[in-house]
């Protein structure tokens, strides 16, 4: 007599349905950008009705939102060993590798860079919207543990308006050129940041 299937818990399936469904968002955003994708095509990719989709987000909108809370929560998950290895880094260091944690995020999750465009219509939690800045003064902190969290903060606060502005300018260019650009911004967050991480 064959054992009876593991029942899976409603809330397990609703998780797993609702993780396919933004994986296959990503997808359709990738390939034809935030503008051009659908609700239909999303539940296409995923294999799912229209009605399912719907069952879990109301718009667009919603799924855009629902994926950009999960990359912030990928993206703290690749900041933690930065942060380990600040203290033993060179400014020059430290922004190579900041760079290369933003670059290769991008490059791996490809509907990051046609989310740039999307609206948002959704309110974030103030703490969620500073989370990155929280990081990057953290890692300040422990390069220059004299600095008073509101100058980290504030220091933080700078470098995530020029990284912001690489993103408009890296989505634009060509691939042969984003290299390019991202070493022009690196020259420009590592001459401010050792002006200010100097102790």
């Amino acid at each position: 007599m064959s054992k009876p299937s593991r029942r899976v818990p409603q809330q397990e399936r609703g998780e797993r349905r609702v993780a396919g469904l933004l994986e296959a968002a990503a997808a359709v955003i990738a390939e034809v950008g935030y503008e051009a994708s659908t609700m239909t095509a999303i539940a296409d990719r995923a294999g799912a009705s229209i009605g399912a989709v719907y069952q879990y987000f109301p718009n667009k909108e919603a799924v855009v939102h629902a994926l950009r809370m999960q990359y912030g929560d990928e993206m703290e998950e690749r900041w933690k060993p930065l942060t380990r290895d600040a203290a033993k880094l060179t400014v020059k260091h430290l922004v190579d590798r900041i760079f290369e944690v933003l670059v290769d995020f991008m490059q791996s999750r490809p509907a990051y860079i046609p989310m740039l465009s999307a609206p948002k219509t959704f309110k974030r939690d103030p703490a969620a919207r500073n989370r990155l800045r929280e990081h990057f003064a953290a890692l300040y902190r422990e390069k220059r543990p004299d600095l008073t969290p509101e100058a980290a903060f504030r220091i933080a606060n700078v470098s995530f308006q020029v990284i912001k502005a690489m993103n408009p300018l890296y989505a634009e260019a060509q691939e042969q050129e984003r290299e390019e650009l991202v070493e022009e911004f690196k020259l420009v967050l590592t001459s401010y940041l050792t002006t200010r991480l100097r102790a």
